[in-house]
């Protein structure tokens, strides 16, 4: 990761809140498709998949060799997201719960 100093941080910090003012703006999951695919790189698209895939299963219930099975995720990646899933800053577990309620 990059180092900064202070100010520098904080340009990020405005840039980082108006990317997810940017991605509030759009209202299909084509747009959002759309937005990421210039946005990202086709391997940043698939490390994002990647994770928010592990996430799904890892609130299903299964196990992190069931998961690694499914997916061909690494062990490492599946654990980081896990440990995210319980003490991060609760984004996985607004969405999923989202997406309960509307199923």
């Amino acid at each position: 990761m990059k180092q900064h100093d202070q100010s520098q941080k904080d340009e990020l910090k405005t840039a980082a809140r108006s990317l997810s003012e940017a991605l509030l703006t759009l209202d299909t999951a084509q747009g959002v498709k759309q937005f990421l695919e210039d946005l990202c790189t086709p391997a940043e698209i698939e490390a994002m998949v990647d994770r928010w895939r592990v996430a799904q299963l890892l609130d299903k219930g299964l196990s992190y060799r069931e998961i690694r099975e499914m997916t061909e995720v690494s062990v490492t990646t599946i654990g980081r997201v896990a440990r995210f899933m319980e003490q991060g800053t609760g984004g996985y577990r607004a969405v999923l719960d989202r997406l309960g309620k509307n199923e």
